[in-house]
């Protein structure tokens, strides 16, 4: 499950460029307002792929935005700039060179599992044998999520970024385009890592419907708890070796980046700034290491609305 909230939660390098139903009220929403004593700001937890349902968002989210100065994200994916560094670098970094092919680094049962998916999916086999172990653990999940009818151009990101840009709100990256790229694509980690990532996101490919309904029913009924959960599940073939390489994913991917959002999120409300900011909703879930978490720790009150 942890997989899924690494492309529903978190911003996808590999594809850059590539509500509740009417008349149910949601009672809470995964939105924060973060206090210290003088200044705050708010915290909207996102999904970078919705669908036409998300829409109208909640008054509560639209206000508060509405009342901030600013707004902060993972990357500023409105500007063409950004989107270039990230596909490059997502390029450089996700993918093998050209002497070298995936079914030749991964083990034979995971190559049959790809061609097996690919053919269902009426895609080329061998669509994958370009990425890495890692970035074709992420593009299969992406690919998944986008044949279900989800849309990155209707995540909730993205519509802030366009209300930005309607309301003439300044634009804050929380993170830098090489630190994002490196931790999605794996770069730097070993291929056993990336074979694991890939042989569990496989495994788990076949519940992928089920538990993408539950993460966007979550969100738009503001379930922080449901989220965490989803985030903790664990599958019954883990063993500790597996539960120990996965640790490794869950520092870089999140528990890393956490800490940095934290410390600029401290900054905002150190400087007085009135700052929306947005971002994936696995940063404000799970358990200690998440950006709620750490902005707790630190003695600032949150709320959520």
């Amino acid at each position: 499950m942890k997989q899924l909230f690494l492309i529903c939660a978190c911003i996808l390098p590999l594809l850059a460029g590539c509500s509740v139903s009417k008349g149910e009220l949601a009672q809470k929403h995964l939105l924060w307002r973060v206090s210290d004593s003088n200044s705050s700001v708010y915290i909207l937890g996102s999904v970078h792929f919705a669908d036409s349902s998300f829409y109208p968002l909640d008054s509560v989210i639209e206000n508060a935005f509405d009342r901030s100065g600013e707004l902060a994200v993972e990357l500023d994916v409105s500007d063409d700039s950004v989107l270039q560094e990230v596909a490059l670098r997502s390029a450089m970094l996700g993918m093998l060179p050209d002497t070298a092919s995936l079914d030749k680094v991964v083990p034979a049962d995971i190559v049959h599992s790809l061609d097996s998916l690919c053919v269902s999916w009426n895609l080329p086999v061998g669509f994958f044998n370009r990425y890495r172990p890692w970035a074709a653990a992420m593009t299969l999940t992406s690919v998944a999520i986008l044949r279900m009818g989800f849309d990155a151009n209707l995540g909730v990101d993205i519509h802030f970024l366009q209300r930005a840009a309607e309301t003439g709100k300044g634009i804050v990256a929380l993170e830098t385009v090489e630190d994002q790229v490196k931790a999605l694509t794996g770069e730097g980690v070993h291929d056993s890592v990336g074979i694991f990532y890939l042989r569990t996101t496989l495994q788990e490919i076949g519940e992928l419907d089920s538990s993408i309904t539950m993460i966007m029913d979550a969100w738009k009924t503001g379930s922080d708890s449901v989220l965490a959960e989803a985030m903790e599940k664990e599958s019954a073939l883990r063993n500790a070796l597996d539960s120990l390489i996965e640790k490794e994913i869950i520092e870089r991917v999140y528990t890393m980046r956490n800490r940095k959002m934290a410390e600029k999120i401290t900054a905002f409300l150190t400087e007085d700034r009135n700052v929306f900011i947005v971002v994936g909703a696995a940063h404000l879930a799970g358990k200690d290491d998440n950006v709620l978490a750490i902005l707790r720790r630190q003695g600032f009150t949150v709320e959520q609305l």
